[in-house]
């Protein structure tokens, strides 16, 4: 079992890479093969077919693991293991192992990108309402984490639903256009199988592709499809984890502000040696997860572009860890961060504070503009701002009051007072330009997805750890 699947990852994820749920499926393959090569005209009789049937869900790892101990060949030991259950020998007929393994992953894979793209569908749910709901809460924003320009807390959700929007796409063409490799034999020849069937060798393979749910498969492949493929299965998944890890960053550091939270449940303890720590454990979880979803994007890359003429086995080592446990990672990333938009919670006099704190120093153009209009030389009026506000910096810092917009009225050089420029910044969203009609664009795109999947928007995360 992997810490990823045991810690981290769903129930319905684990299913679709559990080890039984593969040795099903295979089962299921081989009898849906002789099903095909019965009808088919080679002479495999209804009543062996129907005792393979009866023992398909009869699966004992241990035993199958002392034959491949044994046999030191895994698909050999699966293969015996089912004849002696069913106490026949029909399967496996014109197959190598790979016509069997291969297939198999590709519906695993196929499968768990369905799965991913039902709670990214329920992500971008998440992200658009939390974009609708605080599109108009103003907020400090902060170019290199320096406090910049007003935005909305709004436009930071739509951001991240923006790249999610992005990385959604590519998932949809992934899927649609995913290949299964299909019965072609050691080689790729399909030798085998045509010497077994001849003609009817593309009905038989074309059995195959649809029992496992697939419209597209590839011509000309070797023993192994190209883990070029692999790879982009892979990227696509890491592409799909930096929205998630985005918003879990952003979140970490306006909760180091005292601005947000991720949500802090009864009972849970943020440290075992400070109790009043409240800390963004769930956002943490997140990054850490993304940041071992590319460590297995290098891993399949390196097997990517390596195949030996038709096939070799090097790469299984690599595929047994990284695709499974990649799945697992991103599948935890999007349960964790489902959990914490459904936790998220707002800390609005702190943001407020930081408004007021900080807007007077970012509202210095339209200061500057002012004191043009009142009269005010624009190199002059620059030069003053500049010369009062370096000073009411250095007092904040030195642990005093924000007096820049005292120091402005009270300089004669200013033509403003205090009333005036008080109430040119006393609407911080006038300082947003348009992150409103930002946030509404973006939550129209999320609407076209969501509005034709209305079963994953209802979707709630599992209980995490």
């Amino acid at each position: 079992m992997s810490i990823l699947s045991d810690r981290y990852a769903s129930s319905a994820m684990k299913q679709i890479w559990s080890s039984k749920s593969k040795i099903a499926s295979e089962r299921r393959l081989w009898i849906t093969v002789m099903r095909a090569q019965s009808e088919l005209g080679l002479d495999i009789p209804a009543a062996a077919i129907a005792d393979y049937e009866r023992v398909i869900d009869s699966i004992d790892l241990e035993s199958i693991d002392k034959r491949e101990k044994d046999l030191r060949h895994d698909v050999k030991a699966r293969i015996e293991e089912f004849n002696s259950l069913a106490g026949h020998q029909y399967i496996h007929i014109g197959m190598t192992s790979r016509d069997l393994t291969e297939n198999i992953e590709a519906a695993q894979i196929k499968a768990g990108l369905e799965l991913i793209r039902f709670k990214s569908i329920a992500l971008l749910a998440g992200l658009g309402e939390k974009s609708a709901e605080y599109k108009a809460l103003a907020i400090v924003g902060r170019s290199h984490n320096v406090p910049a320009q007003i935005t909305t807390l709004g436009k930071r959700f739509a951001s991240i639903a923006e790249e999610l929007l992005y990385s959604y796409q590519r998932l949809e063409n992934l899927i649609e256009n995913f290949p299964i490799r299909g019965l072609k034999g050691p080689v790729g020849t399909a030798q085998d199988s045509y010497e077994a069937m001849g003609d009817k060798y593309q009905s038989l393979e074309d059995a195959l592709i649809r029992s496992l749910g697939f419209e597209r498969s590839l011509d000309s492949t070797g023993q192994i499809y190209p883990r070029s493929i692999d790879y982009d299965v892979i990227t696509t998944l890491v592409l799909l984890s930096a929205a998630a890890s985005n918003l879990a960053t952003s979140i970490r550091l306006m909760a180091g502000h005292d601005l947000v939270s991720e949500g802090f449940k009864a009972g849970q303890v943020g440290s075992s040696a400070m109790p009043h720590k409240m800390n963004t454990r769930s956002c943490e979880r997140i990054n850490g997860l993304a940041a071992i979803l590319k460590g297995y994007a290098t891993m399949i890359g390196e097997i990517s572009g390596l195949q030996w003429n038709e096939g070799d086995v090097s790469d299984s080592v690599v595929r047994r860890v990284a695709l499974s446990d990649a799945f697992y990672a991103l599948d935890g990333i999007l349960e964790t961060s489902l959990t914490v938009l459904s936790e998220f919670g707002v800390f609005e006099n702190n943001i407020r504070k930081e408004i007021e704190q900080q807007l007077p120093f970012l509202a210095t153009t339209k200061l500057l503009m002012a004191a043009v209009k009142s009269g005010m030389g624009r190199e002059d009026a620059y030069q003053v701002i500049r010369e009062i506000s370096l000073k009411a910096t250095d007092e904040i810092r030195q642990g005093g009051q924000n007096t820049f917009l005292a120091k402005l009225a009270s300089d004669p050089r200013i033509p403003l007072d205090k009333i005036a420029l008080e109430d040119l910044i006393s609407s911080p969203l006038e300082f947003a330009g348009l992150a409103q009609k930002q946030c509404e664009a973006v939550i129209a795109k999320v609407l076209k997805i969501t509005k034709a999947h209305p079963e994953a928007t209802s979707y709630k995360p599992s209980a995490i750890r």
